[in-house]
């Protein structure tokens, strides 16, 4: 057999397992699952993952899924169980036990010490008529024909299934609490993600303190002195507070680029008036998007706020800086 073929028939092995366990789910099973879910969400309960070797490595991933999801999660190894960790088991917890055989030697010593009720046990188990089966209340059949591994020992086509399951799990939770992008994010700050769809305009903009402001008597003059006191990119023109216009960089070097300009005239005949604008509770991936996506891209907006009140700039580079990009927004992560 090519090493294409073999390649191929792993993938083809698993997937027909993932498919043969979602023909044998049943209404009863999820619904056990959701009522057990709602108790932990009023009890303030952990759901615990407990497993060893690969489910012990599955039992991890699925834990950082539920956190991510809002659902206070961790692993608990068997064996550091029987020597403390154990402590950390509280009964209004539920435990999810991770086994291919259903007779994990570890889990069985463990199952007398735990004290959460039966009720509130779940099963990845491959065999269904096992020890640690019945030890659950909801039990999801894991088995599978064979393993996708040439010898049919190591851990594959089961530890697959396992994880594909117990994702199943977690996306019921995620339409069981409406977890909206959003609320996503606020587990996922650092990432893109997170970054995408926390930071407002108000977090990073350039406030009036820091910015070039003057009103609309002034002189192009006084624009570039303004402009070189603090060079952000742009002076707002205002007048009692309100945003009347902005000049821009390129609009003083295009007008120092004309047959004897005149410093002397007034800002107001070259700024430019109404320009585009956001504001500072706007998503910072959204003013991104406005400076990007056009034509002639735009480095700096004015934010304003009731009544076109001038609050400072947002400049496109201290967006990016934040790690922020529209590749999120193209994929549809932002509102």
């Amino acid at each position: 057999m090519e090493y294409l073929d073999i390649a191929k028939t792993v993938l083809e092995l698993e997937a027909k397992a993932i498919q043969e366990a979602s023909q044998k789910l049943v209404p009863e099973q999820v619904e056990n699952l959701v009522q057990i879910f709602k108790s932990l969400n009023n009890s303030r309960g952990s759901l615990i993952f407990c497993g060893v070797g690969k489910s012990g490595y599955i039992g991890q991933k699925l834990a950082s899924t539920f956190c991510s999801l809002g659902l206070p999660s961790y692993f608990l190894h068997p064996i550091e169980a029987l020597h403390g960790d154990i402590g950390r088991i509280s009964s209004s917890d539920c435990i999810v036990f991770i086994s291919n055989s259903g007779t994990t030697e570890e889990i069985i010593k463990l199952l007398p010490f735990v004290i959460i009720n039966k009720e509130q046990r779940i099963g990845l188990i491959g065999n269904i008529n096992s020890p640690i089966a019945a030890n659950c209340n909801l039990v999801f059949d894991c088995s599978v024909e064979k393993e996708a591994c040439k010898n049919n020992q190591a851990p594959t086509t089961s530890s697959t299934l396992a994880l594909a399951v117990g994702d199943a799990m977690a996306v019921v939770y995620e339409y069981l609490v409406g977890l909206s992008k959003e609320g996503f994010a606020y587990n996922h700050p650092g990432g893109l993600l997170g970054k995408s769809l926390r930071i407002k305009v108000k977090d990073i903009l350039v406030n009036t303190f820091k910015s070039p402001i003057l009103p609309p008597t002034s002189s192009i003059r006084e624009a570039v002195l303004e402009m070189t006191k603090f060079p952000i990119g742009g002076c707002a023109i205002v007048e009692n507070g309100k945003l009347l216009g902005i000049l821009v960089d390129g609009d003083i070097r295009r007008f120092l680029t004309q047959k004897n300009p005149d410093l002397d005239r007034k800002i107001t005949e070259v700024m430019t008036k109404n320009p585009i604008t956001t504001t500072s509770e706007a998503l910072a991936i959204d003013a991104l998007y406005v400076m990007e996506n056009r034509q002639s891209q735009i480095g700096i907006l004015p934010v304003i706020g009731n009544n076109r009140e001038f609050l400072g700039f947002i400049r496109l580079h201290d967006i990016l800086r934040e790690g922020i990009s529209l590749k999120a927004k193209s994929e549809n992560l932002s509102v």
